[in-house]
């Protein structure tokens, strides 16, 4: 296979994974512990990182395409899986044969579960009833919930196997988010409780993200559901500081590695890769790494003074990232050996240097989130602290290393 010929992987610390699963069960006891493992597992291997997890007491998992629920049953995982999102009608037979349970909020959903339902022959599908308190995104309005759940309850193979919510803000540190928090909160109460008065009780009830989680006691109900919190990595800089100084921090996951492929020595002035950018200030060695912005390392980490690990040391990239390669700064020559084979860290950590997915984001004015499922399909995935046999291919279809 082509791919394992690049030396360029990400590895993904499984034992890492599994320690943050029980972190979270216990930040969040009694309530139930949800993975979300959407987005091939936030770019981490969504079989692998859901084995993990469930090995460490994750009950449920959550993805958000019928797509990706097929792709767990398909690799053995058999927990209750949970779409975040009402499928489309034409999948609602895939869902049910699928054994997947279905996050619905429109009468046309609940319609076309029930037939999909009834055409195979199932008893009882559990729909969880989602509720809108303020995210805006998807969801029912308040007004609706009443007339949905009726429709559920009413069904002969469906039941209210939930009502839930999504936080908008549960990360924020203002008076203004935390206000509206708990307006979501009292929104989501009373939707309990118009139900609950008509008779219509919901096998359980669910509102916690990652943030809210770790932040916000009064949603953790009775099942939580945590995405980036899993893979190491805080919802927002500002509750970064809570988990690394918690008794029990998280860990990070994810680590993306490279071998420099190519070495030279460069005049002052020499001005490397496209646009001709930056001039090296001296005579200097510059290292060529096999990796670009088609893998996820964007080209802009330039721009922002990005950097990555290289004989345990901080170097800057010498010039514009490219498609398949980026240019490294070793120093002046002398100053450093460097040779082809070196390893070169670009998320986690060499020596006594660490470049995390935080400081990424930073970097670029974006989200951890969006750092993590930026790193393309063609990286190979190696997992640590669990073997496949080699040369066989990962869950997401991606090789097991370089």
């Amino acid at each position: 296979m082509g791919e394992h010929w690049r030396p360029v992987w990400a590895e993904i610390d499984l034992d890492a994974l599994r320690h943050n699963a029980r972190v979270l069960r216990r930040r969040a006891y009694p309530a139930a512990l949800c993975a979300v493992v959407k987005a091939d597992g936030y770019g981490h291997g969504a079989v692998a990182v859901a084995e993990a997890a469930v090995e460490a007491g994750a009950s449920w998992l959550a993805v958000a395409r019928v797509e990706e629920g097929v792709v767990l049953r398909e690799g053995g995982v058999e927990v209750p899986v949970l779409l975040l999102s009402e499928p489309p009608q034409e999948a609602m037979v895939e869902v049910v044969a699928s054994g997947l349970t279905p996050t619905v909020y429109t009468a046309t959903g609940i319609e076309a579960l029930g037939r999909a339902a009834a055409s195979l022959g199932v008893p009882h599908v559990d729909a969880h009833l989602k509720v809108d308190t303020g995210m805006h995104r998807v969801g029912a309005d308040s007004t609706d919930v009443m007339s949905l759940a009726a429709a559920i309850d009413a069904h002969p193979h469906l039941r209210l196997g939930a009502l839930w919510t999504h936080m908008a803000v549960a990360e924020g540190v203002s008076s203004e988010d935390r206000a509206f928090t708990d307006l979501q909160v009292g929104r989501f109460e009373a939707a309990v409780a118009t139900l609950s008065g008509a008779g219509l009780v919901p096998m359980t009830t669910h509102m916690a993200n990652s943030a809210a989680t770790i932040a916000v006691p009064e949603t953790r109900r009775a099942l939580v559901r945590c995405g980036i919190a899993l893979y190491g990595v805080a919802p927002t800089p500002a509750l970064g500081v809570a988990v690394a100084t918690a008794a029990e921090p998280l860990r990070p996951v994810l680590s993306l590695r490279a071998r420099v492929s190519f070495v030279r020595d460069l005049d002052a002035g020499a001005r490397p890769s496209y646009g001709r950018r930056r001039p090296l200030a001296e005579r200097s060695t510059v290292a060529t790494v096999p990796v670009g912005y088609a893998d996820g390392v964007p080209r802009r980490l330039f721009d922002c003074n990005g950097a990555v690990l290289l004989g345990g040391r901080r170097r800057p990239l010498a010039g514009s990232v490219t498609m398949d390669q980026t240019v490294v700064d070793c120093g002046p020559v002398g100053d450093a050996t460097v040779s082809v084979g070196d390893e070169v860290v670009l998320i986690g950590r060499q020596g006594d240097e660490e470049i995390t997915v935080d400081e990424w984001a930073g970097w670029l004015g974006t989200i951890g989130y969006e750092v993590l499922c930026g790193i393309g399909a063609r990286v190979p995935r190696v997992s640590l602290g669990h073997s496949p046999p080699k040369g066989t291919a990962l869950p997401s279809g991606r090789g097991n290393g370089p």
